[in-house]
């Protein structure tokens, strides 16, 4: 008897979780959520083809509220790496050449 009570309280439970929750209903909780947001980071890997090569990088991608950015690009063949800043003073762009000794 306690297994069915069990079972029946169960079944109940999971009967009455689950609503619909559609696509259209996740798009707009997410967007709803990156524009209330103060910021927000971002990563990845990004390919780019040109016609004989392919080139990989990691990407980070910092955003904060009043167009604040920064963008980490690390290619991943040979760990050159660039900043993209922007800020109240302006738009930077920073290349790291690293010596090899």
């Amino acid at each position: 008897m306690k297994k069915f009570l069990i079972l029946g309280i169960f079944v109940l439970l999971f009967v009455c979780g689950c609503g619909k929750f559609t696509t259209d209903n996740a798009v707009k909780d997410f967007t709803d959520k990156v524009n209330n947001s103060k910021s927000y980071k971002l990563t990845g890997t990004m390919e780019i083809n040109s016609d004989e090569e392919t080139f990989t990088y990691s990407l980070e991608s910092y955003h904060l509220k009043d167009d604040y950015y920064k963008v980490v690009l690390v290619n991943q063949t040979n760990n050159h790496e660039q900043i993209i800043l922007k800020n109240p003073e302006g738009l930077y762009v920073i290349t790291h050449q690293s010596t090899q000794l």
